[in-house]
């Protein structure tokens, strides 16, 4: 797979962990609950991994030296 398919897979953990976390204020059981937030941060867990699977060693550097131009500019 392709880079940009390894950072948009790794981009979508993000909202899963928001989502496993903001869902605790919803008015529902405890017990639901839980289970809301072991599938969401379940969720985030495999796309995060999956993510760098995709990418791989050289897409992970590659990915880091964009952020660091990015943050110098």
């Amino acid at each position: 797979m392709s880079f940009r398919t390894g950072v948009i897979v790794l981009a979508l953990c993000i909202p899963c962990y928001i989502a496993s976390f903001a869902q605790m204020a919803l008015p529902i059981s405890a017990t639901a609950k839980g289970v809301l937030w072991v599938v969401l941060f379940g969720m985030a867990k495999t796309f995060q991994y999956g993510g760098l699977a995709i990418l791989g060693a050289e897409g992970w550097k590659r990915l880091k030296a964009h952020l660091k131009r990015k943050k110098a500019k």
